[in-house]
């Protein structure tokens, strides 16, 4: 989580949505960075724990921005980053394990290790489903995020790649995908609700 108080924003990293990348360009940038286990930081608890912090501390009132990605395809950029060398032993590992079996690993009641990721909809909402993110971006239309950010920072951001998930076969079959959507309906009508904005979505955020 990166917080910049001359433009009044906080970026929120949503895994597996490129978040590397963008934190590493923009954070040369940062007043305020947050690394390790506290990058990852959901908007629940931005607005619960750092919002008043920096009100109260900094009398800085910030607006927060976040990229969310095709659910399949976050999922499956997950699968692939447990299937590494990085992971290989560990209970995290998705070594052996079809790409059908860990989605419905995922959304099981009761995740195992390997399939426990979360879900970007709660990343991004409170406990009742309402957006907590002022700007959300598709991952899916970089180019509106990057035209946005130019336009906060007054220069065009380079961006490298980071932490890229190893290549993985990850076919994904019609039962299960129909499976996944009404499990994660919500998550993967917001991602409609974004691309229907254009690739970036406003949500005033009290």
């Amino acid at each position: 989580m990166l917080v910049f108080s001359d433009q009044n924003l906080a970026f929120l990293a949503v895994p597996k949505t490129g978040t590397t990348a963008f934190e590493m360009a923009l954070r040369p940038r940062a007043d305020i960075i947050l690394s390790k286990r506290r990058k990852h930081l959901t908007a629940t608890r931005f607005h619960n724990k750092v919002a008043p912090f920096l009100a109260d501390t900094f009398d800085l009132t910030v607006e927060t921005m976040a990229v969310i990605r095709d659910p399949i395809e976050q999922i499956r950029s997950w699968y692939r980053y447990r299937s590494g060398p990085r992971q290989k032993g560990t209970k995290a590992s998705t070594n052996g394990c079809s790409f059908d079996e860990f989605v419905l690993a995922v959304i099981s009641d009761d995740p195992p290790p390997f399939a426990g990721i979360g879900s970007q909809f709660n990343f991004v909402t409170s406990g009742k489903g309402e957006v907590l993110v002022t700007h959300l971006f598709a991952y899916e239309r970089q180019p509106v995020f990057r035209a946005f950010l130019a336009d906060a920072f007054g220069a065009e951001i380079e961006l490298k790649q980071k932490n890229v998930s190893p290549p993985a076969k990850a076919p994904l079959s019609a039962a299960v995908e129909d499976r996944l959507r009404k499990v994660r309906a919500e998550e993967f009508a917001l991602y409609e609700r974004i691309k229907d904005a254009g690739g970036h979505l406003v949500t005033p955020v009290g």
